[in-house]
């Protein structure tokens, strides 16, 4: 079996050999000369005082080393930022990167341990930004999304599809609509006449979902789309009259006539979705708001992996697709 590399002793660590128990004493030495911990100080800075706090309580030397270890490998993540820059999404990333549930726990514990220092010992931070953290493993990896190219590629393909292809994956891909708050969309609820641009009501007719209610604003293309979309069908009441296979099956079509050769799912036009509305600077409960998700800690974990991708892959925006008339 390979070794853990996120793991103290592992091959990785030789790079890392400052963290060594004989590098202990230059370290408790640089302190001497070493400015109080504010909330400017670099974490390569705090952390040292951390470490200083931890071997003073006498904790046990593996405990030392492992906090140690993990906070350097988070050092490293965000490039020494001062600690009150510290975001809640690079803590996301950083426990994304994990190799394993157990080295997720293990990464959460020691950043827990190092914001409590900051934040209660030595009071130098109002905003723990690893407190929304759950303990628990982490169930999801970080959500695929298309390229721009395959996004521009796909709305061309559903443009050449049947009438109701380009509106619904638009709303898929640009909104962030699921399955089945595509199929529950009624003509009245798109109103075409705001000078914002078009708006979008997702509507739950069941009192315990009100809360994932809300208005999206579209914008001229998709205002394009759906009026050839309403000149060729004619819907009276429900907007898209098919069942959720019809939308799997539309989707695997346009993927095929676009030549993307890996699958694509509503699911994944949504987490593109989502991923675009991270890069233009919402922040977590706008995005919880956007998406109807309720705000509890595993949704906020969802939408701050949405974040990390954004920031990760320096998403930009999709060209736009020329509407025929």
């Amino acid at each position: 079996m390979a070794p853990d590399r996120t793991q103290p002793g592992a091959d990785s660590v030789q790079q890392l050999s400052f963290l060594s128990p004989e590098s202990d004493a230059p370290q408790i030495d640089l302190l001497n000369d070493a400015p109080p911990v504010t909330q400017h100080t670099p974490l390569s800075i705090a952390r040292m005082w951390f470490r200083h706090h931890l071997l003073e309580l006498d904790r046990p030397a593996n405990t030392v080393a492992s906090y140690t270890y993990d906070l350097v490998v988070l050092e490293h993540r965000i490039t020494d930022k001062p600690i009150n820059r510290i975001s809640e999404t690079d803590i996301a990333l950083y426990l994304a990167e994990a190799s394993n549930k157990v080295t997720r726990k293990r990464r959460l514990t020691s950043v827990k341990a190092f914001f409590r220092f900051l934040t209660a010992d030595l009071q130098v931070l109002k905003i723990d930004p690893s407190e929304n953290f759950a303990p628990h493993p982490l169930e999801h990896r970080f959500p695929e999304i298309l390229t721009d190219t395959e996004q521009e590629s796909l709305m061309a393909a559903a443009l050449a599809d049947e009438p109701w292809s380009a509106p619904a994956i638009w709303l898929m891909l640009h909104l962030g609509l699921g399955r089945t708050e595509l199929l529950a969309l009624r003509r009245d609820h798109i109103d075409r006449t705001p000078v914002a641009g078009p708006e979008v009501l997702v509507a739950y007719d069941t009192p315990g979902k009100f809360n994932k209610q809300r208005t999206l604003l579209a914008d001229d293309t998709f205002s394009a789309i759906y009026g050839i979309y309403l000149e060729e069908r004619q819907p009276q009441d429900i907007l898209f009259p098919y069942g959720p296979q019809a939308v799997n099956g539309m989707v695997d079509r346009v993927a095929a006539a676009a030549g993307i050769d890996r699958k694509i799912t509503p699911q994944l036009l949504r987490h593109t979705a989502a991923v675009a509305m991270a890069a233009r600077g919402y922040d977590i409960n706008e995005l919880l708001a956007r998406l109807g998700l309720a705000n509890d800690a595993r949704n906020r974990e969802t939408v701050r992996m949405y974040m990390a991708v954004a920031e990760e892959r320096g998403h930009n925006e999709v060209p736009e697709v020329e509407v025929g008339s």
